[in-house]
């Protein structure tokens, strides 16, 4: 007797096959569509059914599970059907080639669409700026309608489905992709998985006393369960948002709030909130949208006496949605927006069952972190130990890496990485924001501190790269070897990022060397969040001056661009090869090799200000002894002593062609 279930197709030793109700749940929704598609539907979901059907059998089961599946297939099918030509081409396309993403050519940019141009009819517009930057991957930061008044920089989505008023139209948002994938650019756009805005129609609902939505989120009618909670829950904003729930007149109970009172955290035991947001995956998906950072991810799933984060079930959670994704609309990735420790960090990319089976992408925080404590300290042996500490990821994945994004930065440095090194995490952490918020003596930062908490001792940064490596202060007391060292620095810090392989991605501003925003706090909704003075508005005469002569600008955007040139010219820094930090000879020099069929490429970098050398015998076992820097065209070899000397914050790829 077959005792598998009539839908997902359990238990079967080879793994689960489609079962024929799914089948036929699939042909219902592409009744009259083209026979190509309908045969190419079919293929993928027996490719991804396996991922799909596991995903949601971890974390919904039985009936409620089952049920889910078929609505999703449905959806699946549904969204295939009315793709646009061109998406559907490109799906064949990166089915074709799906590390397209991996590729050394990516080259990221982020910004909020107002501050860099305007509105999204004014991006397109300037297509050929990022171009000339050699940028192939725009994340615009959040477009979809947020709630009115403060809204934690766009991350309270309060209409999922239209964007913000001043930007545009969800057909603005369609003529911007297609004119950014006629250049080679592909979208970014964030999804908010964790929480809602209290103004969101599913949050009104259930303050109009609609069950239904009620159960969309984590009420409580008192104190009992929040209090059991709290005790392992970590303060995201301590300053400006304490504790973890709020209590609502209209709900007449306690709401999970992680984030702000006015973010509701939705709860994805439901499978009706894992139905609607796979909707929105799709529906982003058929506006033209190339990749979805989940917003949030490791907060999704809530578990008592833990600290609600990284849970195993936020891991079956994104397999699934991916699964359907690649059913779809397989020219969409996902990247996991998990700023977490290095022992979670890497189970966003997939470990264990979930190996290779979860987020495409996903931020190298502790890449970030490490890139300005070894500027900071001129030291990089905390970073080496750390970095080489951290597991290696699937080789169809890749890291997005970054000197700094939109955001605050953490030091997440980790109390054991900084023993074994002889250092006290504490007191390096301590360290590191006095140095960047201009407290430590001979400091030339000018960040800010965002978020400090007491009782840790934590004291997070906001601020522009140019501000952080000293760029602003050299300017403003005109020190011209001030400012040869601070954009030393600061091409230092993206050559350490653009070197690592997988994508990195630039803020906007700091192409131009931008300093930090003087009237942050100026517009409404930002003065009690200083991380908006490390978001300026891009400014015209400083963009104007990328091609004036001796200005700094120009220096900082045409070395920018020269460094995406050569990392698009080197297949050694496609994502799926990984980057081995090697053993430390002197404690100013980073050694990073990436070991390609067509050769290794050894990156050299001295992060203090004084000539480092490096040992000559290390690149003559390499059989990189008078190989070329790609980055200067100079041939490399060892001096009489057999060092190869390393001027002041200089950084070498050395490769033979």
């Amino acid at each position: 007797m077959d005792s598998r279930s009539e839908v997902t197709g359990r238990p079967a030793s080879t793994g689960p096959t489609v079962p024929e109700a799914v089948r036929a749940a699939a042909r219902r929704a592409l009744t009259g569509a083209d026979p190509a598609l309908r045969q190419t539907f079919e293929l993928r979901l027996e490719r991804w059914w396996p991922d799909l059907a596991s995903g949601i059998a971890e974390v919904y089961s039985g009936t409620p599970g089952e049920q889910l599946l078929l609505r999703l297939v449905s959806m699946a099918a549904t969204a295939a059907a009315r793709r646009d030509p061109d998406l559907r081409r490109m799906d064949e396309e990166r089915t074709l080639r799906p590390d397209w993403f991996q590729a050394p050519g990516m080259v990221g940019y982020a910004c909020y669409a107002d501050r860099f141009a305007g509105d999204l009819a004014a991006v397109r517009e300037n297509i050929d700026y990022l171009a000339e930057l050699g940028v192939t991957y725009l994340h615009l930061m959040p477009v979809l309608r947020p709630r009115e008044g403060d809204n934690d920089g766009g991350y309270a989505v309060a209409d999922y489905r239209s964007l913000r008023p001043d930007l545009g139209t969800m057909a603005d948002l369609r003529e911007l992709a297609a004119a950014l994938h006629e250049r080679g650019i592909s979208l970014v756009l964030d999804l908010v998985l964790n929480h809602v805005a209290r103004e969101h129609e599913w949050a009104v609902r259930a303050r109009a006393g609609e069950q239904r939505y009620r159960d969309y989120f984590y009420l409580f009618e008192d104190r009992t369960m929040p209090d059991a909670y709290e005790r392992t829950l970590p303060e995201v904003f301590p300053d400006f948002a304490p504790g973890s729930f709020t209590w609502d007149d209209e709900l007449s109970a306690w709401v999970w709030t992680t984030f702000n009172t006015f973010q509701w955290d939705v709860n994805w035991a439901n499978p009706e909130v894992f139905a609607e947001y796979a909707d929105l995956v799709l529906s982003l998906a058929d506006e033209g949208v190339d990749v979805l950072r989940l917003d949030a991810i490791a907060f999704t799933w809530k578990r008592l006496g833990t600290s609600c984060q990284n849970q195993p079930e936020v891991h079956a959670l994104t397999q699934a949605l991916r699964a359907l994704a690649r059913i779809a609309c397989p020219a969409v990735v996902f990247k996991a927006e998990a700023i977490v420790g290095p022992a979670d960090l890497v189970h966003y990319l997939g470990r264990g069952a979930h190996h290779g089976r979860v987020s495409d992408l996903a931020y190298h925080n502790g890449l970030m972190v490490q890139v300005w404590s070894m500027l900071a300290a001129q030291d990089v042996r905390l970073a080496a130990h750390a970095l080489r500490a951290l597991p290696p990821v699937p080789t169809t994945t890749a890291w997005i890496t970054y000197v700094r994004c939109h955001d605050d930065i953490g030091w997440a440095i980790d109390d054991a990485d900084a023993a074994a090194v002889g250092l006290s995490g504490f007191a390096h952490r301590a360290f590191l924001s006095d140095w960047y918020s201009g407290r430590f003596w001979q400091s030339p930062a000018r960040g800010l501190v965002f978020q400090a908490n007491l009782a840790t001792g934590d004291r997070r940064i906001s601020g522009t790269a140019a501000s952080l490596v000293g760029l602003e202060d050299a300017v403003e007391r005109g020190d011209a070897q001030a400012v040869d060292a601070a954009v030393a620095r600061l091409l230092l810090a993206h050559a350490v990022v653009m070197g690592w392989g997988g994508i990195p991605v630039l803020w906007s501003g700091d192409e131009l060397g931008q300093p930090n925003d003087p009237a942050w706090d100026l517009e409404p909704g930002h003065a009690d969040d200083n991380r908006w003075a490390g978001r300026p508005r891009l400014d015209p005469a400083a963009r104007a001056r990328r091609h004036q002569a001796g200005a700094v600008e120009r220096r900082v955007f045409e070395g920018l661009a020269h460094l995406a040139s050569v990392r698009g010219s080197l297949p050694h820094l496609h994502a799926s090869v990984p980057a081995q930090v090697l053993s430390v000879d002197d404690p100013g020099v980073l050694a990073v090799l990436r070991e390609h069929p067509l050769g290794p490429l050894l990156e050299l970098v001295n992060v203090t200000t004084s000539w480092r050398p490096f040992p000559g015998r290390r690149l003559k076992e390499l059989g990189l002894d008078g190989a070329p820097d790609a980055l200067t065209g100079d041939v490399v070899h060892p001096q009489s002593d057999d060092n190869v000397w390393l001027a002041p914050l200089q950084v070498r790829w050395v490769v033979r062609p």
